[in-house]
């Protein structure tokens, strides 16, 4: 077997005119030996096995089989192949079928992986796509959701956190993020999202149409099985993942939110792009090194659309358990109720746009509408009549009552006698000992023995 050196030698004074023989005897190997070699037949550093190849006999009814069903099992053709006399285990017949490469490529179900790619150009403010990032085990418990949103042109990136992927928190998460951003693309990429897209169709649901005509933006989802056709945003989230979750220090949602901001707007819109779409000819020419451009810089010369002023109204609900100070928590501040709710699983119910929370009852009712306040800032949001009605309830169970003595002598009284001997019956009374008759068993037992008096019989 020829070492690489021996085939780059080999190579070298074939192209120098050496004839075989020569090539051979200044290596010291066969001259089949190194014809092989320079014809290609073999391979440097891959030895060829002596043993004849088991899967050889049944190379053509594989690829017969694979042209009548592409997606056969292996499994299910070692089971056709074994009556025709192959004699190998099963493992041996998988690595046999997939060195050979005889399954056949299916294009219709093939992955990302291994397929040419290409950036795509986008034109300044045309397209903004968008994902969402799911991310389990958050410090505060459960399952942190992000919906991020990339500009394509440019690559800026910001992102929401929300508490579900439900329409509503996608609504106030695209809000969220385009009022980050300064504005809206003309087009939204997003992937087959069952709460935009009808699922196995391209249309529109129609609870999401609205929210696309408030903000003016046309949705573009993107083709079947095709989702690295929104490769900006799908970027952003790796980066997202490997340089900020895995480093936060964050320990509610409230203060994620602060660090994610700080994150886009700095290590995010400072990362350099590619110049080759954003070269100017003229340097080129000139011979000057390129410049990379910042993402910050690029997004700053994209034109996008004004939003409306206040975002598209959907209900925002979530589900709340009464704490014992009669409040809920919502977004890092709680909310009072009425005393008396303790435990009680309440919906917190908010409009978008405006600046009220709803607390409704299990049954339905709104119980209190209480002004929203700022995120994070860690109020407790009370009415009077609900604080006068919880100090009522708190000052009621106070007693001036002396404690009592829990180190005292209280044998059972009188009451709890009586109790025990009508459990006890006629079968829990204590024996009553007849001494003289016991002093007439021993006497006739004992004739001789001497009297004692009462005193000194023993029961």
């Amino acid at each position: 077997m020829f070492s690489r050196s021996d085939d780059v030698e080999a190579s070298a004074l074939s192209r120098r005119g050496w004839s075989i023989s020569a090539i051979a005897r200044h290596l010291d190997c066969d001259r089949k030996t190194v014809r092989a070699y320079l014809s290609g037949e073999r391979t440097a550093g891959v030895r060829r096995s002596s043993a004849p190849d088991p899967m050889a006999p049944f190379v053509d009814y594989v690829k017969a089989r694979f042209q009548d069903d592409p997606h056969l099992w292996a499994s299910a053709l070692f089971d056709e192949v074994v009556p025709l006399g192959y004699d190998r285990a099963y493992p041996s017949f998988a690595r046999q079928l997939r060195l050979a490469g005889l399954r056949p490529h299916c294009e219709a179900c093939s992955g990302v992986k291994g397929r040419e790619s290409i950036e795509i150009e986008h034109l300044a403010g045309d397209e903004i796509q968008w994902d969402w990032a799911e991310r389990r085990n958050a410090p505060w418990g459960g399952t942190a959701y992000v919906l991020l949103g990339t500009l394509s042109h440019s690559g800026r990136t910001r992102g929401v956190l929300a508490e579900s992927m439900d329409q509503a928190h996608l609504i106030e998460g695209l809000d969220g993020v385009l009022r980050r951003l300064g504005g809206t693309a003309r087009k939204w990429r997003t992937d087959r999202l069952a709460t935009v897209i009808v699922p196995g169709t391209a249309d529109v649901q129609a609870s999401f149409a609205p929210v696309a005509k408030h903000y003016g933006a046309v949705i573009t989802p993107c083709p079947p099985r095709r989702g690295n056709r929104k490769g900006a945003v799908e970027c952003g989230v790796k980066f997202m993942c490997g340089r900020w979750w895995r480093t936060m220090t964050a320990t509610n949602p409230e203060e994620a939110q602060v660090s994610l901001d700080q994150f886009w707007s700095g290590a995010g819109d400072a990362r350099l792009r590619p110049p080759g779409r954003y070269l100017d000819p003229e340097e080129l020419t000139a011979g000057k090194r390129p410049v990379w451009p910042s993402v910050g810089a690029l997004a700053e010369k994209e034109a996008l659309m004004a939003l409306p002023a206040t975002a598209y109204p959907a209900t925002v609900e979530v589900r709340r358990s009464v704490d014992d100070r009669a409040t809920v928590a919502f977004r890092g501040n709680r909310y009072s109720t009425a005393p008396g709710l303790t435990g009680v699983e309440m919906t917190l119910r908010h409009r978008l746009g405006t600046g009220t929370l709803d607390l409704v009852a299990p049954g339905g009712q709104v119980l209190v509408t209480h002004r929203l306040a700022p995120p994070g800032a860690g109020s407790i949001v009370r009415t009077p009549e609900h604080g006068a009605a919880l100090e009522q309830a708190v000052l009621s169970q106070f007693s001036t009552a002396r404690p009592c003595d829990r180190k005292a002598n209280k044998p059972p009284g009188s009451a709890a006698l009586e109790a025990r001997a009508r459990i006890l019956g006629t079968h829990g009374e204590e024996p009553v000992v007849d001494l003289e008759a016991l002093a007439e068993i021993v006497h006739l037992a004992f004739p001789g023995a001497v009297e004692c008096s009462d005193a000194e019989v023993m029961p």
